[in-house]
């Protein structure tokens, strides 16, 4: 047994959370759309051919807005070849995925699905083979009221009010050696900012997110994020980062390490954002779109990412999750919680089957992978405003980080409804956690909502279709209330979720 402590105090706030942190991700790629979201004469399909039973797991799930169309997909992408009749759209070959796309599924199909399933869309233009022209043409077809060619060819497409879709991402992953024509710092950022200018002209309301290297271990790292924000930032309101954790040790206590290593993460960003506003002599604060993260490790072989021939979506990198890929998920929630002051946006990647925890069976059923549940659970509960947590619990040392906590938590307290949201990982892999929460100033007259914990005694547990329920959120017994304190036992290797509502706050 271990016993750990944390504390936080109402007074003490990192930040509002912004829910857009519960994003997701949606790319032409493998099967994430064709057999995913979209598989016209499935049993539970819809008029316009959206699966019935993705949906109803995508709103359980609860992602709050979704990146769309890519990904490495975006810098081969022209977005005209996704509108209008579907018998005219063209097949084209897809260079990022080795894929022939049919184009059925495109822009007005994307805004009907994220209507329909409740989600904000966020967009991306191509700035691979793409360029300012095509994409302020791509904007004001989505975007503009009526009375130009652009907004009237959308009209005449059948939607006659705007999308109106407001936050657009420039480009994707441009310092990558395998994007379809990559940049170096000082092109991406020049196109950055040209882009940026032409698409505020056509709709000033917009938000922009300029693309940070492409992980934390690219030789470009930190040079190119200052170099592109010299040259963009006051056009900008956000950097990217993107990750994939790895368990490259076959350790589960080194696959722990990825959560400390993402905290450091994006603390650099934010020095080197913080750094180029110094120097530009500006107090504007650039924000984080944390817009791909996941685990993904098992299925990178050159046959997971292409098949040969050409095929129209084949089942590419279809990660199959466990427990333990579950835990670092939702620690890597609990990390983007605890930098709520600066990351405001973040995206699963991907939504559906590609390294998604939502699976498929083309013509048959839907199932939750292990990721899906505390990614549901933290969106369900995880309103209002961020508390700092200070935490005492003993350690250990990796090689992945120097010295990592065996608690890993945050707390998201809601004022409006007196609500109370504590999200805890015990890393300790043998021992059981006794854990004291201390919640100072918010309230002593507490009832429980919400006890959940997710634990399995094999770290390789997955869920499948046979048997999609071997990894689930269970209630947890082992908690007691008195006044501002609970206790609570947490099983070796766990996620929990503990909510609480207080009637008396002061």
């Amino acid at each position: 047994m271990i016993s750990s402590r944390l504390v936080v105090d109402r007074d003490f706030v990192i930040s509002d959370l912004d829910r857009r942190v519960f994003g997701a991700f949606v790319e032409h790629m493998g099967r994430c759309v064709y057999t995913g979201i979209y598989e016209p004469g499935h049993p539970t399909a819809d008029e316009n051919g959206f699966r019935g039973d993705v949906m109803a797991l995508t709103r359980e799930l609860g992602p709050t807005i979704i990146r769309y169309p890519g990904g490495n997909f975006l810098s081969g992408y022209d977005w005209r070849d996704g509108v209008g009749p579907k018998s005219q759209r063209p097949r084209r070959l897809d260079l990022a995925w080795y894929s022939t796309e049919t184009n059925q599924f495109g822009t007005n199909e994307f805004m009907q699905w994220s209507k329909a399933v409740g989600i904000e869309p966020m967009f991306g233009v191509n700035l691979g083979t793409g360029g300012p022209n095509e994409a302020r043409h791509f904007i004001e077809y989505c975007n503009h009221p009526g009375g130009t060619q652009l907004s009237d060819l959308r009209h005449a497409h059948g939607h006659e009010k705007p999308h109106d879709i407001k936050f657009w991402c420039l480009g994707n992953e441009m310092d990558g050696p395998w994007q379809i024509c990559r940049k170096t710092a000082d092109e991406y950022g020049r196109a950055a900012l040209e882009t940026a200018k032409v698409l505020r002209m056509v709709d000033p309301t917009i938000t922009l997110a300029a693309c940070g290297s492409s992980n934390h271990d690219m030789a470009t790292y930190g040079h190119w994020e200052a170099t592109v924000l010299d040259h963009c930032f006051d056009e900008v309101d956000f950097i990217s980062l993107h990750t994939y954790f790895e368990n490259k040790l076959d350790s589960t206590e080194e696959f722990f390490g990825n959560i400390d290593v993402m905290d450091l993460f994006i603390k650099e960003i934010v020095a080197v954002a913080d750094g180029v506003a110094a120097r530009k002599h500006s107090t504007k604060k650039i924000m984080l779109s944390f817009d791909e993260w996941n685990v993904w490790y098992k299925s990178r072989s050159i046959s997971d990412l292409r098949k040969p021939g050409w095929p129209e979506a084949p089942r590419l990198i279809e990660e199959v999750y466990n427990h333990e890929d579950a835990l670092v998920n939702g620690g890597a929630l609990i990390t983007m919680m605890n930098n709520a002051d600066r990351v405001k946006t973040a995206c699963l990647a991907q939504l559906v089957n590609v390294i998604g925890p939502i699976m498929t069976e083309p013509g048959g059923p839907a199932w939750r992978q292990t990721i899906f549940h505390p990614f549901a659970l933290t969106s369900r509960y995880a309103h209002g405003r961020v508390l700092k947590p200070v935490l005492t619990s003993p350690t250990y040392e990796a090689k992945t980080f120097p010295e990592i906590s065996y608690l890993c938590a945050s707390v998201v307290d809601d004022e409006a409804s007196g609500r109370t949201a504590v999200f805890a990982i015990n890393r300790h892999l043998t021992d059981e956690m006794d854990l004291k929460i201390e919640l100072r100033g918010l309230g002593t007259e507490r009832k429980l909502v919400e006890c959940l914990e997710l634990h399995h005694a094999n770290m390789k547990a997955t869920n499948t279709r046979e048997a999609p329920d071997t990894v689930k959120p269970v209630n947890n017994p082992r908690l007691e209330i008195d006044g501002e304190t609970l206790t609570v036992r947490l099983k070796p290797g766990s996620w929990n979720v503990i909510v609480t509502e207080a009637s008396n706050r002061r």
